[in-house]
């Protein structure tokens, strides 16, 4: 039995020349591409024809948390009482069925930001990626953070979600609750010594908990500046949640890699963000997509303030040439509805080609990988496939027919529907 396919489809997009080519003859050999459009394709070789449809890489998620949200909430952000009533094994089997329906949107790499809750040190992110990777689950690719690293009482600090009194759920520094500069250290060390490959810190307030507002920096410029030493000695990047632009400017001061929404930059903050080569991910769909109906009055009115500055400073680091890549900060939109960020990146100022770009090799380079975001020779076979031309209508990358993953099939288009039987003619 081989182990080579061959995808044919009408068109195939080239991510870096930024066109769309004809016809789409994809060679995948095990996990890897091993030709595109070659002269001849091996003869003995599966073949799998999907018609008329566009084939892409697997695009990438670089903000996301499996762990919440999902099945008994799919429409967006979950019970506030979510982190004092989940326990870890419920939390982990509910991210297998988010894992698996991020994937079928045709996600195959995400980063998943920080747990953001009480699980005694445990970094579920971490052995979920080790599971999906085993086969044991379907999933994309998880580039796990660990417990998000925030000060007492600042936006990632779970208990800011729910406003909950005094010791009702108590944590600690391994689940990433961290003060002063020893502190902090301390948490990074414990999330990279068991496993997080990204770290994860709150730099300002944000909308949707009850901590400072959405623009007051959170952690001290020698905490941040301890942060990024510990995690770049050990090779691991920093994303940090900003929304404020003190905050913004400490992060890259202090030589964070990321900036997660970057909401209230300023004009200047934005060129040091160019200057410096610091990543956005600005999340910006949440500001059509996050349900906040039955958010406090007082979180609805952050939002009010925040969302329309973040969509015109968006607009602004697009033309400044900030290096955008796409993230959804899902579930708060629900899983599965990945690709509106996409859209939202067009709405902002992107092209389409752009918006996929931020998608695919512009994540890539994010998480420094340089084994995805583009189909060509000696890459990972991850593939989609979607109906039409994604680089003249973006939102057609929100019905993705074919999903392959390291080679391995995990969706394909539903068959036709069989004509209607002619009625029988009765005597």
């Amino acid at each position: 039995m081989t182990d080579t396919t061959v995808l044919r489809a009408a068109r195939w997009v080239d991510v870096d020349a930024g066109l769309v080519r004809s016809p789409a003859v994809i060679v995948v050999a095990g996990e890897q591409v091993t030709a595109v459009n070659p002269a001849e394709p091996p003869a003995a070789a599966a073949e799998i024809d999907l018609g008329d449809l566009t084939l892409l890489p697997g695009l990438m998620d670089m903000e996301i948390n499996l762990l919440i949200g999902g099945p008994e909430n799919p429409t967006g952000l979950p019970s506030p009482l979510h982190g004092v009533t989940d326990d870890p094994v419920y939390r982990t089997l509910r991210a297998t069925v988010n894992a698996r329906t991020t994937l079928l949107a045709g996600f195959t790499t995400v980063r998943n930001l920080g747990l953001m809750v009480k699980t005694g040190g445990y970094l579920l992110d971490v052995d979920l990626a080790r599971a999906i990777d085993q086969g044991w689950a379907a999933g994309p690719r998880i580039v796990a953070a660990g417990h998000a690293i925030t000060p007492t009482g600042g936006h990632l600090d779970p208990t800011m979600f729910q406003r909950l009194a005094p010791h009702i759920m108590p944590l600690s520094v391994e689940e990433g609750i961290a003060n002063g500069v020893s502190e902090v250290r301390a948490a990074v060390r414990y999330q990279i010594k068991h496993g997080a490959s990204v770290i994860k810190i709150s730099a300002s307030g944000g909308v949707m908990s009850h901590s400072t507002a959405a623009g007051a920096q959170q952690y001290s410029d020698e905490e941040l500046a301890a942060i990024v030493d510990e995690a770049h000695r050990a090779g691991i990047r920093v994303a940090a949640h900003a929304h404020g632009d003190a905050g913004i400017r400490a992060c890259v001061r202090a030589g964070v890699d990321c900036i997660e929404h970057g909401s209230l930059a300023s004009d200047d903050t934005i060129q040091m963000m160019v200057d410096h080569g610091t990543f956005l991910v600005p999340t910006s769909y949440l500001s059509e997509g996050l349900d906040i109906s039955k958010a406090p009055p007082a979180l609805r009115r952050k939002a009010a303030e925040v969302f329309p500055r973040a969509r015109r400073t968006l607009g602004k680091a697009i033309a400044a040439g900030v290096r955008i890549a796409c993230g959804t900060d899902a579930p708060a939109i629900p899983h599965g509805d990945n690709a509106k960020e996409l859209w939202a990146l067009v709405d902002r100022g992107m092209t389409p080609i752009q918006a996929i770009r931020a998608a695919t090799v512009t994540a890539a380079e994010l998480i420094g990988a340089d084994d995805r975001g583009r189909l060509a020779p000696g890459l990972l076979a991850d593939v989609i496939a979607v109906p039409g031309d994604p680089t003249r209508d973006i939102t057609l990358l929100q019905d993705v027919r074919f999903v392959m993953k390291d080679g391995r099939v995990h969706k394909t288009p539903a068959p036709a529907a069989e004509p209607a039987a002619e009625p029988a003619v009765t005597a």
